[in-house]
C-alpha cells in the first residue's frame, strides 16, 4: 500500500484506512508509539495492561490451539 502524507495545519498527517485500523484495533484515541530505524518509520499500538492483557489471552488460546501441530513444524 503506498500512501502520501496530507497537508494538517502546519504538519503532515498520515491518514490510515478503515481496513488497518480494524486490524489493527486502534481508534482515534490509541496511544501510539512511533520509531525509526533510520529508513523506515515504525507505527505501533502502545502497550498498555489492557491491550497486554487481550494478546496474552489470545496467545494462550492458539497455543493450546495450535501448539502440538506448531511443534511438530518446528521440529
Amino acid at each position: 500500500m503506498v500512501k502520501k502524507l496530507t497537508k494538517h495545519g502546519n504538519s503532515l498527517a498520515l491518514v490510515l484506512d478503515r481496513g488497518v485500523l480494524d486490524l489493527l484495533e486502534i481508534d482515534a484515541n490509541t496511544p501510539l508509539n512511533i520509531k525509526t530505524d533510520g529508513t523506515c518509520l515504525i507505527v505501533t499500538p502502545a502497550r498498555t495492561p489492557a491491550r497486554e492483557k487481550k494478546f496474552l489471552s489470545a496467545l494462550a488460546k492458539v497455543n493450546r490451539q495450535y501448539g502440538p501441530a506448531l511443534k511438530k513444524l518446528a521440529e
